[in-house]
């Protein structure tokens, strides 16, 4: 069980901690590769560095970061890299772009190894091992901030009061979890507004996921004993919280209550449903993490397993990139320190090979948990058998991945003979807007790359200048805002990636048809960008029969697709997604516009004291027609808040 104290942080967060941090620069001159410039900069920086541990990283002529590292001795570490003819290739090209550094001494070479994971989660550097998955695990948290505690499922910091049990391997996995601990613990999930307005029992009472507290159905005493056996059986004693439960049937039974025996056998049901849905055989192990890399035509995956109280918590395969020219052990020993910057690390980490700095690890990650923690490549028994069964799943999951991936580069590169591009796009931007008759109208632009959709590329625009109701007004706008801007930050577009992410799409499609391409193509000639292939995608002449789509290009011509092809599939997949992620928008801005109040036009009035002044008067106009003296009497509202809403209605009094 991996289980974090409230207001616990995990691991030191940012660079305060440390000794110093400094940043050595060169004239800029070139920005272009040069091996003998860089060196340069490597030894100036060498000269002023001490002997002991420490982070340092490369910066290209932008400052944006190359290459993160760490070193138990910086002087010796950095200075290796003036070696160029000792160098592989990959790490020459980074010698050459290298035009400032930026040092960071740290306490032990276990600092120095958080700070590093740290850095690269920041800064993704090009020549660094990327664990490329920017999901957080989810958790389950049990609340102690009230009474009668909420189950419930948490991502992101840990910050509320409670019992965090996890990390699981996806939401489904711990959705699956709490509703069969519901059924178990009947523990309520609701929020504490919610709670609090109840004077009924809700659904999940009646279909027995719920003990009620809220209407007092059950007694805080009995509430907490539920809970009792909640922690009991997340932390590994199932056991004995089934026989617990067994012996009040039992009770229950001899005392003729069968409607509560009734229900301890459901609960009991419920505890059986949670262990019988491992998927894998952990006897004996309480608590590990398990891990295994496979490596396969220059790709590579890992597979991890979650072991948290005898029970398995999902498994979770992982494909880290940048991984060229590296041995599988420094792969493994870079994503093990990325992987737990922020999850917390089980007592017991199970791997299948011996890693150069497997002690530095285990000293690490004792300083993120605050315990021992163990790092081992097992020989025998169930340990080694579970290594050997990740081992398998990695080598699958791995295959899989190639399989899919050439499946996907085979329709690119239809996908670049139907629509006639240059090469295969790499970054694919997609645009639609979304309104009700001109109203909360706003633009949606979404990105896909070789990977998948990049969703921390999306951008909402909100549409300012063109009129209501013009839909090829509104998609000219956004398209002048989002090249213009683009433009403005890298005019000669020489950065090519951000985070390893093309900046320029090599392909723009837009929902719609002839008359947003004719605005967007003159948008962009307008701008000077003439350069970037537009398709614009339009349904057919039966707008409800799917595949009949029109794809209209910037000479007029159109063209269609047979309704099985693959491209066409990709292209709606392409088309659905900013869709939705625009009507989602959309829907979000006018559910804030319903909820907005004239008193948040007020500079200074809160949430707390708008409810004050509307339980007083009842509506804001009444707040509007009302008299400094009243509102001065009103309860929660001081005489100078009361004195800033009157001016504020009353500019002239």
């Amino acid at each position: 069980m991996s289980r974090t104290p409230a207001g616990t942080p995990p691991n030191p967060k940012g660079a305060e901690r440390f000794n110093e941090e400094r940043q050595t620069d060169t004239v800029r001159g070139s920005d272009k590769p040069d091996l003998q410039k860089g060196c340069e900069v490597i030894r100036d920086t060498v000269r002023t560095l001490p002997s002991r541990p420490g982070v340092y990283r490369m910066n290209d002529a932008r400052g944006d970061v190359l290459y993160v590292g760490k070193a138990r001795m910086l002087k010796n570490r950095v200075s290796n890299y003036t070696q160029v003819e000792r160098l592989p290739s990959r790490l020459q090209r980074m010698v050459s772009q290298t035009r400032s550094m930026t040092i960071v001494t740290t306490n032990s070479e276990a600092e120095a190894l958080l700070l590093e994971a740290q850095f690269i989660k920041r800064y993704r550097p090009a020549y660094n091992v990327l664990l490329r998955d920017d999901k957080s695990f989810p958790f389950i948290l049990l609340r102690s901030d009230h009474a009668y505690p909420r189950i419930q499922k948490h991502r992101g910091a840990r910050r509320a009061k409670g019992d965090y049990y996890g990390p699981f391997a996806s939401a489904g996995s711990v959705n699956t979890t709490i509703n069969a601990l519901q059924k178990l613990f009947l523990l309520r999930s609701c929020t504490d507004s919610y709670f609090s307005r109840r004077d009924r029992p809700c659904l999940l009472y009646q279909i027995k996921r719920c003990s009620a507290p809220c209407v007092g159905r059950i007694d805080e005493a009995g509430y907490s004993q539920l809970v009792r056996q909640a922690k009991d059986f997340l932390g590994g004693r199932s056991s004995a919280v089934q026989r617990e439960i067994e012996v009040q049937m039992a009770q229950a039974a001899e005392a003729l209550d069968f409607e509560t025996a009734a229900m301890l056998r459901d609960r009991l049901r419920a505890a059986t449903f949670i262990q019988g849905s491992q998927a894998i055989n952990a006897e004996g192990i309480d608590t590990a993490d398990i891990f295994a890399l496979a490596g396969k035509g220059g790709q590579i995956g890992v597979q991890a397993f979650f072991i948290r109280g005898g029970q398995n918590w999902g498994h979770r395969a992982f494909f880290p990139s940048h991984t060229e020219g590296l041995s599988e052990e420094e792969v493994m020993q870079s994503f093990l320190a990325q992987f737990y910057e922020e999850v917390p690390p089980a007592r017991l980490i199970l791997i299948d090979r011996d890693l150069p700095e497997a002690a530095l690890l285990e000293e690490a990650f004792g300083a993120i948990a605050g315990r021992k923690i163990e790092v081992l490549v097992p020989q025998r028994g169930t340990r080694r058998r579970l290594v050997e069964q990740a081992s398998r799943n990695a080598m699958e999951a791995l295959e899989r991945r190639m399989a899919e991936r050439g499946s996907q580069a085979k329709v690119m590169e239809e996908l670049v003979d139907f629509l006639e591009l240059p090469e295969i796009p790499h970054r694919i931007e997609v645009y639609d807007n979304s309104h009700i008759q001109g109203d909360k109208a706003l633009g949606a632009m979404v990105v896909a790359g070789p990977e998948g959709f990049i969703k921390n590329q999306y951008r909402k625009f909100n549409i300012k200048t063109a009129q209501t109701n013009d839909d090829f007004a509104m998609m000219r706008e956004v398209m002048t805002r989002r090249f213009g801007r683009a433009l403005e930050e890298d005019p000669d577009r020489e950065r090519s990636t951000i985070d390893g992410v093309a900046t320029w799409p090599d392909l723009v499609l837009i929902d719609g048809g002839k008359g947003h391409m004719s605005a967007v193509k003159d948008a962009l000639e307008e701008l000077g960008v003439e350069d970037v292939p537009l398709i614009a995608i339009a349904k057919g002449p039966h707008h409800g029969r799917e595949g009949r789509e029109v794809f209209h290009f910037p000479d007029g011509r159109e063209k269609m697709l047979p309704v099985n092809s693959q491209v066409l599939f990709h292209l709606q997949r392409l088309r659905d997604e900013v869709h939705r992620y625009a009507i989602g928008a959309h829907r979000a801005k006018r559910s804030r516009a319903i909820q907005a109040s004239p008193l948040d036009e007020i500079p200074g009035i809160g949430p707390s004291r708008k409810r004050a002044l509307l339980l007083a008067f009842g509506t804001a106009s009444k707040i509007r027609a009302a008299a400094l003296d009243d509102l001065k009497r009103t309860p929660g509202v001081s005489e100078a808040v009361a004195r800033k809403v009157y001016d504020f209605y009353h500019p002239s009094g």
